[in-house]
């Protein structure tokens, strides 16, 4: 069990066979990273009362100034008033009204003096002031030292450095078991009841193209859009008119061809985007199709195309396997099938299913309230029973693909096409493996 210290936070981790911790990420807890907007606040107070000691610093050079003259103006006064004392002691030496005029203007200044008291003690609030100023800037100074130990910018390059840790670690992964579905996340809602989106697994990040078959049967035109937000907004990049009508909703893209089955029939066809082109189609052989063997909901869904990390499959029902589900993989390019592996789950009993390196994952309805019920690995020849919940947020799934690129499962829920995220327990790959 990783315990990391205090402000941090376990970002992501995987284990092997055995469970054990094999690579451990940790990161910065988000409340760590929203000190960030506290600092700044804590500098721009700093600033502040770094401008307010400045401007206290002029008013204090000012107060002195005023203060030494002041100090000269009370010196006089009191001289003033000693020499009037000295003069009022031999008044023959003055002529009365001279006295009195004089008398008169010392009476004026008198109301100075306690003015001068009460500036001095002013000027000494000043001094005190301007010291504490100059401690309080000490104490913010030392907070935003530490404070600032976790800036943004050093912050996100360490998040940074953590995130090529992590690509690094995750390199290492090998094809992993489904654990989780969550979601889904409705990307849009337009169709029919019943339809296929998809995107290509096998092509560059950069394109991110969505290509859109309304409905299971009685069509041939393909929509594609150039990204998800064109997809969503409706902005169509080109259409393709296909040569055959296609049965069914389980229709995939891989490395540029479309791979469909063609209606009333078995045989499956691949039709190239860039050549507008089908450039061969074949017969599954003994393939159940036209509603002997759909799935659940029906709809033709007889053979189901589909394509993971280890390439392309089609998933299907033949007489020989008593209608059971039969998984092939294929040839890409000439459609030829490599392998094969019969299972003892009924076709006709699957409300969908997906292939995830190289497992075949069933569920066990299409309605509300499905799971995933079964896995078939090829890489074993085994099965097992499962029980991993999904939302079936819209009641009636009509299509379920996982996309290896994006680790994440295309869905038609009733209109409304989504995104489900997996959660897949991996292995890693040490040095030592072959």
């Amino acid at each position: 069990t990783i315990r990391p210290k205090e402000g941090w936070q376990v970002y992501s981790s995987a284990q092997d066979a055995d469970g054990r911790c094999i690579c451990t990420v940790v990161a910065p807890e988000q409340n760590l990273c929203s000190r960030d907007a506290k600092g700044r606040q804590l500098r721009q107070l700093l600033e502040k009362v770094q401008n307010m000691s400045q401007s206290i610093e002029v008013l204090n050079l000012r107060t002195q100034r005023d203060f030494q003259y002041i100090m000269r103006m009370e010196s006089q006064i009191k001289g003033l008033r000693s020499k009037f004392r000295q003069i009022e002691s031999d008044r023959k030496t003055l002529v009365n009204t001279n006295f009195q005029e004089l008398k008169g203007k010392m009476e004026s200044l008198q109301p100075l003096i306690p003015v001068l008291e009460q500036y001095k003690t002013d000027a000494k609030l000043i001094s005190q002031f301007k010291e504490e100023i100059r401690n309080l800037s000490s104490v913010l100074m030392g907070i935003q030292e530490e404070m600032g130990a976790y800036d943004y910018d050093e912050l996100q390059q360490r998040v940074l450095n953590l995130e090529n840790r992590l690509h690094s670690c995750m390199n290492k992964l090998t094809c992993g078991k489904l654990m989780k579905i969550t979601g889904p996340q409705t990307v849009k809602t337009s169709g029919t009841r019943f339809g296929a989106w998809m995107t290509d697994p096998v092509t560059s990040p950069k394109n991110n193209r969505v290509w859109y078959m309304d409905s299971y049967t009685n069509n041939k035109i393909v929509k594609e859009y150039k990204s998800i937000s064109d997809f969503v907004a409706g902005v169509e990049s080109r259409t393709y008119n296909l040569p055959f009508k296609w049965a069914g909703t389980n229709h995939v893209v891989y490395n540029g061809s479309l791979y469909y089955n063609k209606m009333q029939s078995n045989i499956i066809v691949r039709y190239s985007f860039e050549t507008g082109r089908v450039i061969t189609q074949r017969a599954l052989e003994s393939a159940g199709f036209h509603n002997v063997y759909p799935y659940t909901w029906g709809g033709f869904s007889d053979i189901d195309l589909m394509a993971d990390e280890l390439g392309l499959w089609a998933v299907y029902a033949t007489n020989q396997n008593a209608g059971n589900i039969v998984i092939s993989r294929l040839n890409p390019d000439t459609l030829q099938i490599l392998d094969t592996w019969n299972t003892e789950y009924s076709k006709r009993n699957a409300g969908e299913s997906f292939m995830i390196c190289g497992t075949l994952y069933i569920t066990n309805s299409h309605l509300t309230g499905a799971k995933v019920y079964y896995a078939y690995s090829t890489k074993t020849s085994t099965y097992e029973y499962t029980d991993i919940p999904f939302h079936n947020q819209y009641f009636h799934m009509s299509m379920l693909d996982y996309n290896a690129r994006d680790r994440a499962l295309y869905g038609w829920n009733n209109g409304h096409q989504v995104l489900f995220n997996v959660t897949l327990f991996h292995i890693i790959k040490t040095e030592d493996d072959s």
